[in-house]
């Protein structure tokens, strides 16, 4: 079976952003061109970020796929680890405030970060 890697950007147990990565399955389509079963989306934006661009420590207020489209994006953790992401590149963000709490900057979230000369073009879709 033929299956495709979701990155996933969460909010662990104890509050703190993480990665893992998931399995979906390619079950639709045909040999040549197979497909997941359709998900449902809640619309898009694209956003541009010019170079130098740099965002606070922050959660995802709405679950979303992040492609990344043109430029560089690096995304900040809190234990001190990042990953970049180049064009054709993609993650799921659903780091969200841990339920019931209250947004905490000194714990809570990711920052990111456009990185290189060219501006970061991102196409975000709810998921």
């Amino acid at each position: 079976m033929t299956t495709f890697t979701k990155t996933i950007l969460f909010t662990d147990g104890d509050g703190l952003a993480r990665w893992r990565d998931e399995t979906i399955a390619l079950t639709e389509g045909k040999p040549l061109a197979r497909l997941s079963p359709l998900a449902p989306s809640g619309g898009y934006q694209l956003r541009e970020s010019p170079a130098g661009f740099r965002s606070e420590f922050h959660c995802t207020e709405n679950p979303q796929w992040v492609f990344i489209l043109r430029g560089r994006m690096e995304i900040g953790l809190r234990d001190g680890s990042s990953r970049i992401f180049g064009p054709g590149e993609h993650f799921y963000s659903a780091d969200t405030v841990p339920a019931g709490q209250p947004f905490d900057a000194q714990r809570h979230g990711h920052w990111s970060r456009q990185v290189g000369d060219e501006p970061l073009v991102t196409l975000f879709v709810r998921g």
